[in-house]
């Protein structure tokens, strides 16, 4: 594993933790603004050095580079929402769905990744390169994550009312 790649293991790994934790805090109404700031600025970074990783050019749209390009859009959206309009109205719920989206695609790569890099899950899942892990048992952990995410992302929607974030 090259520096770069170990670097943006560990800043993903951040990213994912602080996020999970601030999900937690959205279904308790809890505001967490430190946290949250590096939730966002982690997952910011995490798909930003995604795009340094090789293969840096390639022929065609790598599927890595949509889902950091999706991230980077939401993550601005979460920003403006958070930050710019400070959670009023309409974006209280844009927050919540853009950073929890967020969220889950770093999680989804995350579980990508470890079905690609360890061999207990490997076996599970074998996958083809360039090809992405495949079959029952990856099908039903990408799903269980999924309806996971949905269930929290609505709950958040629902239960998120910061009196005040700053």
């Amino acid at each position: 594993m090259t520096t770069l790649v170990l670097v943006h293991v560990i800043i993903s790994l951040i990213a994912i933790v602080a996020g999970v934790i601030v999900m937690f805090g959205l279904l308790g109404s809890r505001a967490m603004p430190g946290l949250t700031a590096i939730f966002l600025v982690f997952t910011i970074l995490t798909s930003a050095t995604g795009f340094v990783i090789p293969p840096l050019i390639t022929e065609k749209v790598l599927p890595s580079q949509i889902i950091g390009g999706l991230s980077l859009v939401l993550l601005a959206i979460a920003c403006i929402a958070l930050y710019a309009m400070q959670l009023k109205g309409a974006w209280r719920p844009i927050y919540v769905v853009t950073a929890m989206v967020s969220l889950y695609l770093n999680v989804f790569v995350l579980v990508i990744q470890s079905f690609l890099k360890i061999p207990a899950l490997q076996a599970l899942a074998p996958a083809v390169p360039p090809n992405p892990p495949s079959g029952p048992v990856f099908g039903a952990v990408q799903g269980i994550v999924l309806v996971f995410f949905v269930v929290m992302i609505i709950g958040a929607w629902r239960r998120f009312r910061p009196v005040n974030f700053a």
